[in-house]
């Protein structure tokens, strides 16, 4: 899967169409599934972010989520310029695929705390149309505790660093599976280690 993001960033980078699925692929991967595809510009052993866009729900096939989430991730973050082909022997392709988010359920949003576990968990929040997610490996990146992941989730979704404690607030986690380039074009791995979105 982690090949397949890559050859999808290197073609339409080069301004091509989108690669096709390929045939005979095992059953496993037609399942659908979330997954996030995290490219970081790599330079002397030092990272950094340069994209990442995912689906984080269940609602295509991963081998196709997969590819879709290449291309935007390459050509369609708005935090970035498009990827360019100068770049692309620089880019590490990281793939996360992702559990059903499932909602959690408290009474009082102090026990949010409790529910999350850093370094397993990733989070969305939601509150109307405002919506966060932050990967599982982030907060362990940023060495953050559970109440400092929770408020940067806030953050990306553009609330307040409080909104955590609002009662009409929605907060999901989800786990996930991490396998990436250990080097640009190189080998692929579980658990890369570069920084992400």
């Amino acid at each position: 899967m982690v090949k397949l993001a890559r050859r999808t960033i290197d073609t339409v980078v080069s301004g091509e169409e989108k690669p096709t699925i390929p045939e005979g692929v095992p059953k496993h991967l037609i399942q659908k599934s979330g997954v996030f595809v995290t490219l970081n510009t790599l330079i002397d052993d030092k990272a950094s972010l340069r994209g990442c866009i995912g689906r984080p729900y269940p609602t295509q096939p991963l081998v196709e989520a997969t590819v879709d989430s290449a291309v935007d991730a390459s050509l369609n973050d708005p935090r970035f310029n498009r990827v360019t082909t100068d770049e692309l022997d620089s880019i590490v392709v990281e793939l996360s695929v992702l559990t059903p988010p499932k909602a959690l359920e408290y009474s009082e949003p102090r026990e949010l705390l409790d529910l999350v576990e850093v370094g397993r968990d990733g989070l969305i929040v939601a509150r109307g149309m405002f919506r966060g997610l932050l990967l599982p490996q982030v907060p362990v990146e940023w060495g953050w505790n559970t109440q400092e992941f929770v408020e940067h989730t806030c953050n990306k979704a553009r609330l307040a660093t409080n909104a955590w404690m609002d009662k009409d607030i929605e907060f999901m986690t989800f786990q996930a599976e991490i396998f990436g380039e250990n080097a640009p074009k190189g080998d692929i791995v579980r658990n890369p280690g570069h920084p992400r979105c």
